[in-house]
């Protein structure tokens, strides 16, 4: 026995629901890629300040791993491929980006261990999705 509302249950069979949620999931991916192409310079500094030399080849790939993952999780074309490029990217960039343990301010690191644990929860969803679009047989 379901105990989901009938409406409830008819909403989140939704295909338009589906899709809606996996923009929004992969929101930060998509914004963030379409913010790097249409700053470049911003996106070749934002590497370089991180480390990540050849800096050109760091927005390359970043760029390739969240518009193209992103659109593969939407479509569900391979949302498998997209969520895992997604979740692998986002481990290693919360790493680098967010290493709270390295924060001598209490404040500081308070604020960074959370963005660190909300990415964190961020790789969940994007597991979630990768299971539910398999789930749906789709690829």
């Amino acid at each position: 026995m379901r105990d989901t509302p009938a409406p409830i249950a008819t909403l989140l069979e939704s295909p338009a629901l589906n899709i809606g949620a996996r923009v929004l999931l992969t929101l930060p991916f998509w914004s963030s890629g379409i913010a790097k192409l249409l700053d470049i310079d911003g996106a070749l500094a934002e590497a370089a300040h991180f480390g990540l030399e050849p800096a050109w080849l760091t927005v390359i790939a970043t760029l390739i791993v969240q518009l193209g993952g992103s659109a593969a999780l939407i479509t569900g074309r391979f949302a498998w491929v997209g969520a895992g490029a997604l979740g692998v990217f986002t481990v290693l960039a919360t790493l680098i980006a967010h290493p709270f343990w390295t924060v001598a301010d209490p404040v500081a690191r308070f604020h960074e261990r959370n963005t660190f644990l909300e990415h964190g929860g961020l790789v969940g969803g994007l597991i979630l999705a990768a299971i539910l679009t398999h789930r749906k047989g789709r690829n």
